[in-house]
Protein backbone atom coordinates (compact mmCIF):
# COMPACT_ATOMS: atom_id res chain seq x y z
CA UNK A 1 0.00 0.00 0.00
CA UNK A 2 2.00 2.98 -1.27
CA UNK A 3 1.78 6.47 0.09
CA UNK A 4 -0.13 9.19 -1.73
CA UNK A 5 0.47 12.94 -1.55
CA UNK A 6 -1.46 14.34 1.41
CA UNK A 7 -4.34 16.71 0.71
CA UNK A 8 -6.51 19.15 2.61
CA UNK A 9 -9.11 16.38 2.86
CA UNK A 10 -6.59 14.20 4.68
CA UNK A 11 -5.86 17.04 7.09
CA UNK A 12 -9.58 17.46 7.76
CA UNK A 13 -9.73 13.81 8.81
CA UNK A 14 -6.57 14.11 10.91
CA UNK A 15 -7.89 17.09 12.84
CA UNK A 16 -10.22 14.73 14.73
CA UNK A 17 -7.20 12.76 15.97
CA UNK A 18 -6.02 15.63 18.21
CA UNK A 19 -8.39 16.69 20.96
CA UNK A 20 -6.11 18.78 23.16
CA UNK A 21 -3.14 21.13 23.08
CA UNK A 22 -1.03 18.38 24.64
CA UNK A 23 -1.91 15.74 22.05
CA UNK A 24 -1.35 18.20 19.21
CA UNK A 25 2.00 19.45 20.52
CA UNK A 26 3.19 15.91 21.31
CA UNK A 27 2.67 15.10 17.66
CA UNK A 28 3.43 18.34 15.85
CA UNK A 29 5.71 20.29 18.16
CA UNK A 30 5.42 23.66 19.85
CA UNK A 31 4.48 25.53 16.66
CA UNK A 32 1.01 24.01 16.52
CA UNK A 33 -2.05 26.13 17.31
CA UNK A 34 -4.93 24.80 19.43
CA UNK A 35 -7.83 25.12 19.06
CA UNK A 36 -7.51 25.03 15.29
CA UNK A 37 -9.49 25.16 12.09
CA UNK A 38 -8.45 23.75 8.73
CA UNK A 39 -6.58 26.92 7.72
CA UNK A 40 -4.54 27.01 10.95
CA UNK A 41 -3.90 23.28 10.92
CA UNK A 42 -2.76 23.34 7.30
CA UNK A 43 -0.48 26.32 7.97
CA UNK A 44 1.06 24.76 11.08
CA UNK A 45 1.56 21.37 9.40
CA UNK A 46 3.18 23.24 6.48
CA UNK A 47 1.30 21.15 3.95
CA UNK A 48 2.19 23.52 1.10
CA UNK A 49 5.90 23.58 2.02
CA UNK A 50 6.93 20.07 3.08
CA UNK A 51 6.62 16.75 1.27
CA UNK A 52 3.55 15.36 3.04
CA UNK A 53 2.29 11.84 2.55
CA UNK A 54 -0.82 9.90 3.49
CA UNK A 55 -1.16 6.18 4.06
CA UNK A 56 -4.58 5.28 2.67
CA UNK A 57 -6.39 1.94 2.93
CA UNK A 58 -7.98 0.24 -0.08
CA UNK A 59 -11.36 1.40 1.23
CA UNK A 60 -10.17 5.04 1.23
CA UNK A 61 -9.69 5.39 5.00
CA UNK A 62 -6.79 7.58 6.05
CA UNK A 63 -4.52 5.33 8.10
CA UNK A 64 -1.47 7.51 8.63
CA UNK A 65 0.45 10.66 7.77
CA UNK A 66 4.07 11.75 7.70
CA UNK A 67 6.49 14.27 6.27
CA UNK A 68 10.17 14.47 5.43
CA UNK A 69 12.68 17.22 4.81
CA UNK A 70 16.43 17.78 4.90
CA UNK A 71 17.78 18.43 8.41
CA UNK A 72 21.41 18.19 9.48
CA UNK A 73 22.26 16.45 6.20
CA UNK A 74 19.73 13.68 6.76
CA UNK A 75 16.24 12.85 5.56
CA UNK A 76 14.34 13.94 8.66
CA UNK A 77 10.95 12.35 9.28
CA UNK A 78 8.36 14.48 11.01
CA UNK A 79 4.77 14.57 12.14
CA UNK A 80 4.38 10.82 11.96
CA UNK A 81 0.96 9.61 13.03
CA UNK A 82 -1.28 6.58 12.63
CA UNK A 83 -5.05 6.94 12.87
CA UNK A 84 -6.33 5.91 16.31
CA UNK A 85 -8.64 3.42 14.53
CA UNK A 86 -5.66 1.66 12.90
CA UNK A 87 -3.04 1.60 15.65
CA UNK A 88 -1.49 -1.67 16.73
CA UNK A 89 -1.45 -3.18 13.22
CA UNK A 90 2.17 -2.52 12.25
CA UNK A 91 1.28 0.43 10.04
CA UNK A 92 3.77 2.76 11.70
CA UNK A 93 6.65 0.62 10.43
CA UNK A 94 5.14 0.60 6.95
CA UNK A 95 4.69 4.38 7.04
CA UNK A 96 8.27 4.96 8.19
CA UNK A 97 9.74 2.59 5.60
CA UNK A 98 7.81 4.23 2.77
CA UNK A 99 8.81 7.73 3.91
CA UNK A 100 12.45 6.62 4.15
CA UNK A 101 12.24 5.15 0.65
CA UNK A 102 10.73 8.30 -0.85
CA UNK A 103 12.65 10.85 1.20
CA UNK A 104 16.14 9.41 1.04
CA UNK A 105 15.81 9.06 -2.73
CA UNK A 106 14.35 12.54 -3.25
CA UNK A 107 16.91 14.21 -0.97
CA UNK A 108 19.77 11.96 -2.15
CA UNK A 109 20.99 11.11 1.35
CA UNK A 110 21.90 7.83 3.01
CA UNK A 111 20.78 8.55 6.57
CA UNK A 112 17.45 9.35 8.15
CA UNK A 113 16.53 10.97 11.47
CA UNK A 114 13.57 11.79 13.64
CA UNK A 115 12.65 13.22 17.02
CA UNK A 116 10.61 11.30 19.58
CA UNK A 117 9.50 12.21 23.08
CA UNK A 118 11.16 10.09 25.76
CA UNK A 119 7.82 9.09 27.27
CA UNK A 120 6.34 7.94 23.94
CA UNK A 121 7.33 4.33 24.54
CA UNK A 122 5.20 2.89 21.74
CA UNK A 123 6.86 5.08 19.10
CA UNK A 124 10.32 4.52 20.58
CA UNK A 125 9.90 0.74 20.42
CA UNK A 126 8.77 1.00 16.79
CA UNK A 127 11.76 3.14 15.77
CA UNK A 128 14.20 0.96 17.70
CA UNK A 129 12.80 -2.15 15.99
CA UNK A 130 13.36 -0.49 12.61
CA UNK A 131 17.00 0.15 13.48
CA UNK A 132 17.04 3.74 14.66
CA UNK A 133 19.61 4.56 17.36
CA UNK A 134 19.75 7.42 19.85
CA UNK A 135 22.42 10.04 19.25
CA UNK A 136 23.12 13.55 20.46
CA UNK A 137 21.39 16.13 18.27
CA UNK A 138 24.16 17.94 16.33
CA UNK A 139 22.37 21.26 15.99
CA UNK A 140 21.18 23.88 18.44
CA UNK A 141 18.51 22.89 20.93
CA UNK A 142 15.06 22.55 19.39
CA UNK A 143 13.48 23.79 22.62
CA UNK A 144 11.41 20.71 23.45
CA UNK A 145 12.02 19.07 26.80
CA UNK A 146 12.18 15.30 26.98
CA UNK A 147 12.91 15.02 23.24
CA UNK A 148 15.27 12.39 21.85
CA UNK A 149 17.01 12.35 18.47
CA UNK A 150 17.32 9.09 16.54
CA UNK A 151 19.18 8.22 13.34
CA UNK A 152 19.53 5.22 11.03
CA UNK A 153 20.96 4.31 7.68
CA UNK A 154 18.26 4.38 5.02
CA UNK A 155 19.45 1.12 3.47
CA UNK A 156 19.15 -0.60 6.86
CA UNK A 157 15.56 0.59 7.34
CA UNK A 158 14.71 -0.55 3.81
CA UNK A 159 16.47 -3.89 4.20
CA UNK A 160 18.76 -3.20 1.27
CA UNK A 161 22.05 -3.00 3.16
CA UNK A 162 24.52 -5.64 2.08
CA UNK A 163 25.78 -8.18 4.62
CA UNK A 164 29.20 -7.57 6.14
CA UNK A 165 31.93 -9.82 4.81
Amino acid sequence: MPLVPATQAHLTTMMAWFDSQVSLMTWGGPGMTFPFDLALFSRDVRLAELPSWALVAANGDLQGFGQYYLREGRCHLGRLVISPAYRGRGLAKLLVRELVRLGSRALQVGEVSLFVLADNTTARRCYEALGFAYVEYPGPSIGINNCLYMVARADHILGTDSPKR
